[in-house]
């Protein structure tokens, strides 16, 4: 395991689940004193809690929030189609987003995917992990900036022709976490409780924003999503 990200893991892991939309303390951590108070996030998927670009595209049912079609190109810099940001709690800069994840794309479409997304300060400023099944082209399965240009691969697993093996490969749900250390800029993605992460990369691009939930050009669900992190004011 990365002993860089522990410390977020062992607040996660302390954070709990709410059925609404609850900022508070992280729990305390002994190893931890004199750090940066850290808070936890977790979003209630109703429409109060979370900002879509496109409101027609989204639903908030059954404990779940729902990207129920594709999203358009919204032009500019290459980046994902439709997304939804948590609007409550403050902006973070280090954080550990945890997730239950879902494509309902048919499985017949290899490009298929869902983001998630940290760090966002505009619609052409943010980090974005793609899980995808497939994992033989630049914009599938890896780690992206996006910074007022096209979206930026950073992970360390794509090598020019193929990436990290697939994080999704089903309609299935998913456990995904992504751990962002906004001082050294590294970055993992671990699927379904995996000891050692899918991607990792290594970024400073950016040190504080939201998060948020989407796809680059598909559709699909989140569930239970939560994050710990440290606000970027005290």
């Amino acid at each position: 395991m990365h002993p860089t990200y522990k410390r977020f893991i062992g607040l996660a892991a302390g954070a709990g689940l709410v059925a609404a939309l609850s900022v508070g303390p992280a729990p305390a951590d002994a190893a931890d004193v004199g750090a940066p108070a850290q808070v936890r996030v977790n979003a209630a998927p109703t429409p109060q809690h979370w900002d879509p670009l496109t409101d027609a595209k989204w639903s908030f049912d059954h404990g779940q929030v729902v990207l129920t079609e594709r999203g358009t190109n919204p032009g500019g810099p290459r980046r994902p189609f439709e997304y939804a940001i948590v609007t409550k709690g403050p902006e973070l800069s280090s954080v550990s987003i945890t997730a239950e994840v879902r494509i309902d794309e048919p499985v017949e479409f290899s490009n298929r995917d869902v983001v998630v997304i940290w760090n966002y300060q505009s619609p052409t400023r943010f980090y974005y992990a793609h899980l995808s099944q497939d994992n033989t082209i630049y914009p599938h399965n890896g780690i992206f900036v996006v910074d007022d240009a096209d979206r930026r691969r950073i992970d360390d697993q794509w090598d020019g022709s193929v990436g990290a093996p697939p994080a999704i490969d089903d309609t299935d749900w998913h456990d995904v976490r992504v751990d962002y250390n906004a001082a050294t800029g590294e970055i993992a993605v671990y699927v379904d409780g995996a000891a050692e992460p899918l991607m990792t990369a290594t970024d400073t691009t950016f040190a504080g924003g939201r998060v948020g939930f989407g796809s680059f050009d598909n559709y699909g669900r989140t569930r239970h999503f939560s994050v710990v992190g440290t606000p970027t004011t005290p």
